[in-house]
């Protein structure tokens, strides 16, 4: 029965997957005929996003569970070719920080999966507490480093990625403080979204059980016995 699960989720994400490629494809179709360069090439960089997780796993022959593929697949999807090709985060007030949530609940399962690997193999030797805060700092991290890209991005070739441009409205009110509200919010989220991902891990490794790791990390062990025995 599990197995067949697994089989029919994998199948899942590919349809998925196909579907999404086709739209990105269809997407630099319009744009070429209509000359949009900008969001040609962001196109592009989505397309090329989306196709990590295959190269990383046909490279190291590392297999990433379906469920994890996939999420890393939406999110790019969603942050890249909908949030800035389709301008879902001026279209949606809460679409930039969901994204941020989920960013920093993702890679701290990402940091997680790693720090298990190293742990259960005895590359390290250390108490669930610290692998959990070493997740949550790695999350952070991440974070950080995107309001950088962010930033450099606005700064360099002019775009809006902080939401600090026009800050004036029709009345003549300038609010100066917009763009380090967006980061700060950014950074809240991304701590919360970390949070509980090494919550999450801390359960697991105290429980060796939970409804929402358990699954991913037995596939990823089932299916990468080289990492886990000798």
């Amino acid at each position: 029965m599990v197995k067949k699960s697994v089989v029919g989720f994998d199948r899942v994400q590919k349809y998925i997957t196909y579907f999404i490629v086709l739209t990105l494809i269809i997407a630099l179709i319009i744009e070429l005929f209509n000359k949009r360069w900008d969001f040609f090439f962001v196109t592009i960089l989505a397309m090329v996003l989306i196709f990590i997780p295959y190269f990383f796993q046909r490279r190291y022959r590392i297999y990433l569970p379906s469920e994890l593929q996939l999420s890393i697949i939406l999110f790019i999807y969603a942050g890249v070719f909908l949030g800035e090709v389709r301008n879902f985060y001026f279209k949606f007030w809460w679409w930039d920080s969901l994204l941020h949530l989920f960013a920093g609940f993702a890679i701290g399962l990402i940091a997680f999966g790693v720090m298990y690997v190293l742990y259960k193999t005895e590359k390290i030797k250390t108490s669930a507490t610290f692998i959990c805060v070493i997740v949550f700092l790695i999350a952070l991290a991440f974070g950080a480093i995107w309001e950088m890209f962010e930033f450099g991005m606005d700064s360099i070739f002019g775009t809006n990625m902080q939401k600090s441009r026009d800050l004036c409205n029709t009345e003549g009110y300038c609010n100066t403080r917009l763009g380090v509200v967006d980061t700060m919010i950014d950074f809240i989220l991304d701590t919360i979204g970390a949070l509980f991902a090494s919550l999450f891990g801390y359960i697991y490794l105290k429980k060796g059980d939970h409804f929402l790791l358990n699954r991913l990390i037995t596939k990823f062990v089932d299916r990468n016995p080289s990492l886990f025995y000798k």
